[in-house]
């Protein structure tokens, strides 16, 4: 059996996202990034990357990551942010470790393409 249908497939998926953007937009830290956001469309996408990260359906027909991501100047910190309100929502809904690690692995891989490294904060003087 995957994650994907250990979690409850289709409806826990939608349930899990539909939490998940609530905390990100309760967030004061992530909020901004948010504004203007067609949520519809991005709900969607956001179902169809996790379906796919625990092994479910690949649903997802929209930009490339790195294109949907230029310009939004997202850091580290913020990207922590997000998974890790993924994560805690994954666990309060009751998905096992091994889901979470896997959708965990999923986002760490997805890194790269995701945050601007010209946004990072420059480095403190020593």
């Amino acid at each position: 059996m995957s994650a994907y249908d250990a979690i409850g497939g289709a409806g826990a998926v939608k349930a899990v996202v539909a939490v998940f953007y609530q905390r990100v937009l309760d967030d004061p830290d992530l909020r901004d990034w948010f504004e203007g956001i067609d949520l519809g469309r991005l709900k969607a996408h956001q179902r169809a990357f996790l379906s796919h990260a625990l092994g479910g359906p690949e649903l997802f027909a929209g930009r490339p990551l790195a294109q949907a991501h230029a310009g939004l100047e997202i850091t580290d910190d913020a990207f922590d942010a997000v998974a890790e309100h993924l994560v805690m929502t994954l666990h309060d809904l009751g998905a096992g470790a091994e889901q979470i690690d896997q959708v965990r692995a999923a986002l760490e891989a997805r890194r790269e393409v995701v945050v601007d490294v010209s946004a990072a904060p420059a480095p403190a003087d020593h």
